[in-house]
């Protein structure tokens, strides 16, 4: 077990390229803790963060040419996690689950400012000013999101690589701005377990020109906002559709704001191939 362990461990930080490893202390109480500070750091081929309930001790290992340990630690107190670096928002805290409402330190730490998410995954040169989003309502919180992932899907439709890539940089920072204190519970949720591959995907497609290459990441993208979708209330209906033809004949899905089908894998080659599966209210 113990080998087996080790390889596993062995094999994660040999994703991640110019790996730096640091431990820190981070509070929290349980297993609902520790599932919740990893999935708010990790990141795939980045950074990888082991949290020990016991200990309180995270060992942090990231690429440190892509980011660095105030980042990681921002983007935990973000998910209601203080550290010995950073105090986490009070509101956010207050919203942690009872049995996960660790003993807050005394001692004087730098407060994170709510509004200011942290992007991990994205460098530099890709972000651009972060978009501001709309916080009347809770259901209005992830609407960009939404929207930049629909102009991401036209722009596909076209088979316009370049202006997907451009679309795609907008929803990187539509993800960025999301305030999860401002998100509803079940929303929340949904968020902690899909936004690092919201990242990921958009990533790469904001990367290249190449539609093919895009769209490879445009399936799992999409599964992801469906999910997401689910959760989040809607002001208009939003259409699931399907095409068997797509990912190699293996089949893919799309979220669409009409429910004519525009297929975003084939484009003009196959602009009516697919059908809705579902509406989304």
């Amino acid at each position: 077990m113990a080998m087996a362990l080790m390889l596993s461990i062995s094999t994660c930080f040999a994703e991640i390229k110019n790996a730096k490893e640091e431990t820190v202390h981070i509070y929290g109480n349980c297993s609902i803790c520790k599932s919740a500070i990893e999935s708010a750091a990790n990141v795939k081929d980045v950074v990888q963060v082991e949290w020990n309930k016991d200990t309180k001790m995270a060992v942090l290992t990231y690429d440190e040419k892509q980011t660095n340990q105030d980042e990681i630690l921002k983007r935990i107190g973000l998910a209601g996690y203080d550290s010995d670096k950073f105090r986490a928002p009070d509101n956010v805290y207050a919203k942690l689950e009872t049995c996960c409402q660790y003993e807050r330190a005394a001692k004087i730490i730098a407060k994170i400012e709510a509004s200011k998410a942290v992007n991990l995954a994205v460098e530099e040169k890709v972000v651009a000013p972060i978009l501001e989003t709309k916080t009347e309502g809770e259901h209005l919180q992830l609407k960009e999101v939404f929207n930049s992932y629909f102009a991401v899907k036209d722009a596909l439709v076209k088979t316009d690589g370049t202006l997907a890539a451009t679309k795609a940089v907008l929803l990187l920072n539509s993800i960025n701005a999301v305030k999860m204190e401002n998100l509803t519970k079940e929303e929340h949720s949904e968020w902690m377990k899909v936004m690092k591959d919201l990242v990921f995907d958009a990533e790469h497609i904001s990367e290249t020109k190449d539609a093919g290459h895009q769209r490879d990441h445009f399936t799992s993208l999409s599964k992801n906002m469906y999910s997401l979708i689910k959760v989040s209330k809607q002001e208009t209906p939003t259409y699931y559709q399907f095409c068997p033809m797509a990912n190699k004949g293996k089949g893919a899905n799309w979220l669409a704001k009409e429910n004519i089908v525009k297929n975003p894998y084939f484009g003009s080659k196959m602009l009516g191939c697919g059908k809705t599966v579902e509406t989304i209210n």
